[in-house]
């Protein structure tokens, strides 16, 4: 018989009810890279709802965004964790399609606003020591710690670009 696929049957009760558990925001890889970008000395603000996509961790000031991918959901590409349910295979399908589409719409969308975006995978918050370095690197994290760098005002009549006074004689490198 030639026409039309026949619909998906609907979901059973304890489908929906699993895919009812499923979060968008405060998911372990997020909550992961979140304590990661903590640790390193960052601080963010989430879910802002006035940019595109509501990027899972926002930094205004720098204009830079980070997206926390699921790789199922995100379909990232070559990952042991991208599979597709043998059941209603053409939901999934177009599912998995749209939200593709739909991740590079925020994306491009962001950047045409002026803010950089970063896609962190879920199987990149497995080796939080490779992680570590690129996050720093798309922050453009500075080479020193401020608890290493003091300057004594009597010494040094210039201050390095970058460096404000602070309290009685000390100073301290600023953030970019």
């Amino acid at each position: 018989m030639s026409g039309p696929e026949a619909p998906d049957p609907p979901p059973s009760p304890e489908r929906s009810a699993n895919m009812a558990r499923i979060r968008s925001v405060d998911t372990t890889p997020e909550l992961t890279v979140r304590k990661l970008l903590h640790r390193l000395g960052y601080r963010f603000r989430l879910h802002r709802r006035n940019l595109p996509g509501k990027p899972d961790i926002c930094f205004p000031g720098r204009k830079k965004a980070i997206f926390v991918h699921g790789c199922f959901w995100h379909r990232h590409e070559g990952c042991r964790r991208t599979t597709t349910p043998k059941t209603r295979k053409s939901f999934w399908e177009d599912k998995f399609q749209r939200n593709v589409v739909r991740d590079r719409a925020n994306v491009s969308d962001l950047d045409e606003l002026g803010w950089s975006v970063l896609i962190v995978w879920e199987c990149e918050t497995d080796d939080l020591e490779a992680l570590a370095p690129r996050l720093a690197e798309f922050l453009d994290a500075p080479a020193w710690k401020p608890s290493e760098i003091r300057w004594d005002s009597e010494e040094q009549e210039e201050r390095p670009a970058g460096v404000k006074q602070i309290g009685a004689g000390q100073e301290t490198p600023r953030r970019p």
